[in-house]
């Protein structure tokens, strides 16, 4: 068990730093200087610019690692000399998605830390840009931690989609797990909106909006850029529920896999 949870950490060695947290502290830098023209919001421009780039790399780290780790071992046999020894279905996939939780998470460390250093500094610099005086340590500090709840968000929507990456490489090679999780991180965003518009109109229609809604992830909930925007706070009840929500739903999408993954010929 604990091996494959290794495994997987030792591919995203492998790919993970090249191509995912290098690129995105290059971009948080690039961003603490380069002008918005936002009219004195460059701040928050930077903090959803960066909130974006950490859910984009590390929703692809995710579904690449995925795809390395279950279904290339399938493809290659390999995962068939693995379950040859004390090591059972549930146990390897298990494995590998902890494995995969913690690769993210690795990256997803050095970026925050940086994003923080940098968003402090950008208060600072655009307060020099704009010959102000009146910025202190304090208005910093507590514009990371108005930050940070956001960055949570972002960290629990890239494990809800890792969970149904990893129950798709039981069954599909990369390029389609790539696009098929796209297709339901788009729908994902759109099913609040699908559900709400049908109220009252065509029963069939609502019907299967509601029936999306149900199956697919609410991915939308994690979104709290418009809260950023307009210097709102991200109140924790609500971090909790999200939590809540996303481990209940990532507990469903490994469940799935199991099932999934029960009968795949390995051979």
């Amino acid at each position: 068990f604990f091996f494959q949870a290794e495994d997987g950490i030792r591919d995203y060695k492998v790919t993970g730093v090249q191509t995912c947290a290098l690129p995105i502290l290059v971009m948080l830098v690039f961003n603490t200087f380069i002008p918005f023209f936002s009219l004195g919001e460059d701040v928050k421009m930077m903090e959803v610019c960066g909130l974006a780039m950490l859910l984009i790399c590390g929703m692809f780290l995710a579904i690449w690692t995925s795809s390395m780790s279950i279904a290339d071992e399938i493809e290659g046999k390999t995962a068939m000399t693995m379950l040859s020894k004390p090591v059972n279905r549930r146990q390897f996939i298990l494995g590998k998605f902890l494995g995969i939780q913690t690769a993210v998470l690795l990256m997803a460390l050095p970026i925050v830390l940086a994003f923080a250093g940098l968003t402090i500094y950008k208060v600072f610099y655009d307060a020099r840009e704009s010959t102000r005086d009146d910025v202190s340590i304090e208005n910093a500090v507590i514009e990371v931690l108005r930050l940070m709840p956001a960055v949570v968000l972002v960290l629990l929507e890239i494990m809800v989609m890792s969970a149904i990456s990893v129950a798709l490489s039981t069954r599909v090679p990369m390029v389609v797990n790539l696009v098929a999780c796209l297709a339901i991180w788009v729908v994902g965003h759109l099913t609040e909106v699908l559900v709400v518009s049908n109220i009252g109109k065509l029963e069939l229609v609502g019907f299967m909006a509601r029936l999306v809604a149900m199956v697919l992830p609410a991915v939308g909930m994690f979104n709290v850029e418009a809260k950023l925007m307009t210097d709102g706070s991200v109140p924790p009840d609500y971090v909790g529920w999200a939590a809540l929500y996303a481990g209940a739903y990532m507990m469903a999408a490994i469940l799935f896999a199991f099932w999934m993954f029960e009968d795949r010929d390995l051979a």
